[in-house]
């Protein structure tokens, strides 16, 4: 066999090869993963305590964010308060997919300024990892905004770096489940002293979440 005969027949191949795996990762669908809903999420977390009844966006929103569960709660600790989002997507298979504050927040007004990154140290001392940070303001509302990207074991800061993983794990665990996490906390005086108070927030809810996103 000459040798463009044989690259072309080795083409093949890796062409039906890659048919049938996509085939197959299609047929089999996805694992299915055992998790708690997120309106168990603790409502005492180190001497942060939920405020009043958890939030409910509006229909239309809802439509829009396309979250298999989610929460939306308010925190409060000596004076100071953080709202907490967490974003459950089952499976990002149908288009279903995390929405980035960076794309839906100014479209309601919101500006977003001094980006930057943060390190989360979860309180039971697992593995630190890196959040986005920003200053959001509408008229006279200033918060600091810290999130990012929760599951399947992983926690990081960059949008595309979990759509890698997501990729990586469909294939190899047929599991393309998780979830964006967020906290607000009001700028009242030091910006520094609102991302203090969000760092230790989210110190607190990283290590609580695996019952409800599953590593």
């Amino acid at each position: 066999m000459r040798a463009g005969q044989k690259r072309f027949w080795v083409v093949v191949a890796l062409i039906l090869a890659g048919g049938a795996l996509v085939n197959f990762w299609e047929l089999s669908g996805e694992a299915r993963i055992e998790r708690r809903p997120l309106k168990e999420f603790p409502a005492e977390l180190g001497g942060w305590h939920r405020l009043r009844p958890d939030a409910k966006f509006d229909a239309a929103t809802e439509a829009v964010l396309k979250a298999d569960d989610y929460v939306l709660r308010d925190y409060g600790r000596d004076g100071a308060m953080a709202s907490l989002y967490v974003g459950y997507y089952a499976t990002q298979r149908t288009g279903a997919t995390y929405h980035s504050p960076l794309n839906c927040m100014p479209g309601t007004g919101w500006t977003l300024s001094t980006p930057a990154t943060v390190t989360v140290r979860p309180e039971d001392g697992s593995a630190a990892f890196e959040a986005n940070r920003y200053v959001v303001q509408n008229a006279s509302e200033k918060y600091m905004l810290v999130y990012w990207y929760q599951g399947r074991g992983r926690a990081v800061a960059s949008e595309y770096t979990d759509k890698l993983y997501v990729v990586m794990d469909s294939l190899r665990r047929r599991r393309s489940d998780g979830s964006m996490v967020r906290l607000l906390v009001p700028v009242r005086g030091s910006e520094a002293e609102a991302e203090r108070v969000a760092l230790d927030v989210a110190a607190r809810v990283s290590p609580r979440l695996s019952e409800f996103v599953p590593n």
